[in-house]
This record gives C-alpha cells, sequence and structure tokens, in this order.
C-alpha cells in the first residue's frame, strides 16, 4: 500500500512541474533568470517576516501569505524601476540589494522574537524554504497549492501566446496597440507568485534551478515553440516524479537529486554542442 504521504507529494509534485514547465521557457525566452533568482531571494525575506509575524499572532499561516505580498511588492517594484528608466539588470540589482540587507535584518528580529515567546509547535522552518519538505506536504497545503496553482495554470494558458509575442517583438505588440509594459508586469507577478506557492514544497535552492534549466535545455534541443514547451513541461514533470520516488527509496532530499539530474542534463548537451 502506498503511504499517503506519498501520494500527497506525488500529486503535489505534479502541480508543480506543469507550473515551472510552462514557466521556464518563457524566462528563459525573455532573459528573466537574473529577476527570477532576485525574486526568489525576495521570498527568503518574505517567509522570515512572514514567521515573525506567525509568531507574534500565533498564526504561522501567515508565512505564506506574507512572502506571496512580499513578492509581489518586489516584482511590481522593479517593474516600476524599469519604467522609470533603469536598465533591467540595475532595477533587479537595486532591489536585491535592499532585499538582502533586511533580509539579514529580519534574521535577528525573529531570533529576538523567539527567545521572548513562549515556545509552540514551531513547524514551518526557514530550513523548509531552502531545501524544501514536499514529503511533509499536508493536506491543506495541498489543496492550497492546487487551487492557487489551477488559477495561475489557467492564467498562464490565457495570456501564453501574448507573453511568447512580447519576448520577441515586443515593438510589434506596441504597434498593435498592447502594452508591453501590462504583459511584463502580469509575467512579473506571476513569477513570483508560482514561487510563492511552492517555495516550501521544492526548496528556495532548487526552485531556482528548476525554473531556468528545464527551459534552457528545451532551447537546446529545438527552435520550435510547441516542441520547446513539450520538451520542458515533460523534462519537468519527469524529473519531479523521478526525485520523490528516488528519494522515497533512498532518503535522500527529493530537491537535491532534482537539482543534480537537471545539471547533469544540461552539462550533457553542453559537452555535446
Amino acid at each position: 500500500m502506498i503511504p499517503e504521504y506519498l501520494i500527497r507529494a506525488l500529486l503535489a509534485s505534479v502541480m508543480i512541474s506543469v507550473l515551472l514547465g510552462l514557466l521556464s521557457p518563457l524566462i528563459n525566452m525573455k532573459g528573466l533568470a537574473f529577476l527570477t533568482h532576485a525574486t526568489f531571494h525576495s521570498l527568503l525575506f518574505g517567509a522570515v517576516l512572514g514567521m515573525i509575524l506567525g509568531l507574534i499572532f500565533e498564526n504561522l499561516e501567515l508565512v505564506m501569505w506574507t512572502a506571496l505580498i512580499i513578492t509581489i511588492v518586489v516584482v511590481l517594484t522593479i517593474a516600476e524601476l524599469e519604467k522609470k528608466g533603469f536598465t533591467p539588470d540595475a532595477a533587479v540589482g537595486i532591489i536585491a540589494s535592499f532585499v538582502a540587507g533586511l533580509t539579514v535584518l529580519s534574521f535577528g528580529i525573529l531570533y529576538k522574537v523567539m527567545a521572548e515567546k513562549p515556545y509552540f509547535p514551531f513547524s514551518e522552518n526557514i530550513v523548509s524554504y531552502l531545501t524544501g519538505e514536499v514529503f511533509l506536504i499536508t493536506l491543506n497545503d495541498l489543496l492550497t497549492l492546487v487551487i492557487g496553482g489551477a488559477f495561475i495554470f489557467f492564467l498562464m494558458i490565457l495570456l501564453y501566446r501574448d507573453f511568447l509575442y512580447i519576448s520577441f517583438d515586443p515593438e510589434g505588440v506596441e504597434s498593435y496597440g498592447g502594452n508591453v509594459r501590462v504583459y511584463l508586469m502580469i509575467l512579473y507577478v506571476i513569477v513570483g507568485a508560482i514561487g510563492a506557492l511552492i517555495v516550501k514544497t521544492v526548496g528556495l535552492i532548487t526552485l531556482q534551478v528548476i525554473a531556468v534549466l528545464p527551459g534552457a535545455i528545451a532551447m537546446m534541443v529545438s527552435s520550435n515553440i510547441k516542441k520547446i514547451l513539450a520538451v520542458s513541461l515533460f523534462l519537468t514533470l519527469t524529473v519531479e516524479l523521478l526525485s520523490i520516488v528516488m528519494a522515497y527509496k533512498t532518503n535522500i532530499p527529493p530537491s537535491g537529486i532534482a537539482t543534480i539530474m537537471l545539471g547533469a542534463i544540461y552539462g550533457v548537451l553542453l559537452f555535446r554542442r
């Protein structure tokens, strides 16, 4: 009989694979890898801030929502700086430096709050946001992932063609009356929302790899948009499910297995070019 926690982990991996499999080609085509890393690092600041609020108000559900809000604020701020004339790299660099400083500061505050507050089960910890804990996902967490993921999935499907157009021909989109900046802001928010939704499951370190490498690998093996999307989805799903099964058999963290598998595939393709 398959353990219930393994079934929950497999179901979560399917939703994660679909979201990241769709997102990864867009990140590579639009050149958003640097933005993606900065956005995902803001999740760490949001998580720590959420833990502080969760301890103060004794409600650890605040962790995910705080991380989501902080991440969306960060990506919108980056978009606003770009509107004011900053280059994308400069805008990301400026915000990332502030986020890094705030993260260090928030860690200090978290330790003080933990020392002053009576201890109660602290199931949400910072390690889970770095390495992931897919085998510990609860039914409520899974429902949140499925419902939130389904909403993001349909939004991406609705706007996917537009995202592709602004990746290859933003001037053409503008000439037909499209607002490239609005589409970019929506895409930035989607990147942040997906990260906030799944970061606790896969971990911040692995999230940065799975969000970028499947699309990069797919673009190395094909130049056809449909094939790139198919390869990215298939690769993400295969790696995620295999890492869960291998982790179950070996007691090795699935996030580490997924990272190594994707890195190895990417390395082999680079070596053969």
